[in-house]
């Protein structure tokens, strides 16, 4: 799908304030109601926009580690049921398949070091991964973003 200009400045507007009504939207757009809440609706059901809820900050939950598995599995069943028990383990916040010399890649996080031990040990655990390799986060420069793509679609 393609966004236009007021597409990319209606994303910009909700995502620097989440809170805002549809109607404040459309009055700062200066356009009307009708237009911004066909939009939204537009970009959801096409998959761009794929959440309205609040972001979470691990660390303030007190995850304050922050590490990257990477997972060789088993080929036999493949990645799905895999991925399927991840998900049962809270400290997963995402698992992707990958190319390259793992099959996985699992972002996670955990309490301390010696807890993120206990994650990995849930990971190893999993029916289907042969082993693991781990890296941990120091820092984030760059923090998850997608708005510098919605400008850049938007023209």
């Amino acid at each position: 799908m393609t966004i236009d200009h007021l597409d990319a400045r209606l994303v910009a507007l909700l995502a620097a304030e989440p809170r805002i009504g549809v109607l404040e939207c459309s009055r700062r757009l200066d356009v009307a109601r009708g237009t911004v809440q066909a939009r939204l609706d537009r970009m959801a059901a096409k998959g761009v926009i794929t959440g309205y809820g609040p972001d979470i900050d691990p660390a303030a939950l007190g995850f304050d580690v922050t590490a990257f598995v990477t997972l060789h599995i088993r080929q036999v069943a493949g990645h799905v049921p895999v991925a399927d028990q991840l998900a049962g383990i809270p400290e997963v916040l995402e698992v992707h398949t990958i190319t390259g010399g793992g099959d996985m890649l699992c972002r996670v996080v955990a309490r301390s070091n010696a807890d993120l031990q206990r994650v990995i040990d849930l990971i190893v655990d999993v029916q289907g991964v042969v082993r693991t390799e781990s890296v941990i986060a120091l820092d984030t420069p760059v923090p998850y973003r997608t708005l510098p793509l919605v400008r850049a679609a938007g023209g």
